[in-house]
């Protein structure tokens, strides 16, 4: 059972003060967040991408190489690289150079992206949203598999027996699929023989154990091992000594940051209610004290399948001081216990 942190780099207003962090600043803590969850025993820290005001991360992998050098055991990803808008020579390079420079602890998560800045930006038309992802997936793929690439399609140039480098010491690149939970999605995953990555950040985490048998009967079809396939949660949370200073610390920037997403899409009004039943036991949001945290990551484990748990933290703008101690107790305090206890469970499990 893996457990890491994600991010998405967040700038917004301070719920507090009404300060905003500068984009440099933010980024800087954020290589002393990788570096923390590295000491502490944390196995993966991803980047999100994005390209707007209240996120300060544009490309993953020059963030995570920054933290690389300074890392010894943790693996860096992004959370994740939106692949439809981008190229797959130059995501391929940089996480191949990324690989390089961490001694080969680098990991593509690639995604059509849940926010939709980057199509203007780089002049993708938003109606070729799904079939941009499908084409670039397949000529990233095929950039892995061989030095010399030949491929063709219709929204990027041609490629005619080009070698594409560096290349990255891991042989394949690990390529993960980020999913908002969409069975197409799952099942293109599982046809590919491609690991999983779950965005579950509301209802209830249960309700995605069929995504995951479906992701495993896709898999099993096409002909692959399905032991061997990983499947991760992205899951928002945050960790402090007791579950009211949790509480306290994280639902307003919570609260700030769903209200302003929502009134771009369309969502109800986020209030302390709906807070309050998502970190329910059942609810997707992992927020309380290690204790109540750890026991829901074991519950997502046995129930749904989760091989990998990131808790995404923090959502909206917190104190640096407070984000390295939820990574502190995540890393000391949640991730022992929960490795000990699916140990044992697994244990149990073969014995039936």
């Amino acid at each position: 059972m893996e457990i890491g942190i994600s991010t998405f780099v967040e700038t917004t207003p301070d719920v507090h003060t009404g300060k905003v962090i500068s984009h440099a600043q933010r980024l800087r803590e954020v290589v002393e967040e990788i570096v923390l969850a590295d000491q502490v025993g944390l196995d993966v820290f991803g980047v999100g991408e994005h390209h707007r005001k209240d996120y300060a991360a544009s490309s993953p992998a020059v963030l995570l190489a920054a933290a690389a050098p300074q890392t010894k055991r943790i693996r860096l990803t992004s959370a994740v690289s939106v692949l439809s808008s981008d190229d797959p020579v130059r995501v391929f390079q940089d996480f191949a150079m990324l690989d390089g420079i961490s001694n080969g602890r680098a990991e593509i998560m690639a995604g059509r992206g849940s926010f939709i800045e980057s199509f203007p930006l780089f002049g993708y038309d938003l109606n070729d949203y799904h079939e941009l992802f499908e084409e670039k997936l397949d000529l990233l793929l095929k950039i892995r598999e061989s030095e010399k690439v030949t491929w063709n399609g219709k929204h990027r140039p041609a490629l005619n027996n080009l070698g594409v480098y560096p290349r990255p010491v891991q042989d394949p690149l690990p390529v993960w699929i980020g999913s908002g939970g969409t069975p197409q999605s799952v099942a293109r995953a599982g046809q590919l023989g491609l690991p999983l990555v779950l965005a579950i950040i509301g209802g209830r985490p249960l309700q995605f154990a069929p995504l995951v048998q479906l992701y495993k009967r896709a898999a099993a079809q096409s002909g692959h091992d399905i032991s061997k396939l990983a499947v991760a949660s992205h899951s928002h949370g945050f960790i402090a000594e007791s579950n009211e200073v949790a509480c306290e610390k994280f639902f307003p920037p919570t609260q700030q940051a769903m209200n302003v997403l929502g009134k771009e899409r369309g969502w109800g009004y986020y209030d302390r209610a709906a807070f309050d039943a998502a970190r329910s036991f059942e609810g997707a949001l992992y927020v309380g004290d290690p204790e109540t945290v750890a026991q829901k990551i074991i519950h997502l484990r046995k129930n749904v399948g989760i091989t990998r748990f990131m808790l995404h933290v923090p959502v909206g703008t917190m104190p640096h001081e407070d984000v390295m101690k939820a990574i502190e107790l995540l890393g000391t305090k949640v991730a022992p216990f929960v490795r000990e206890e699916i140990a044992k469970w697994e244990a149990e499990e073969e014995m039936k």
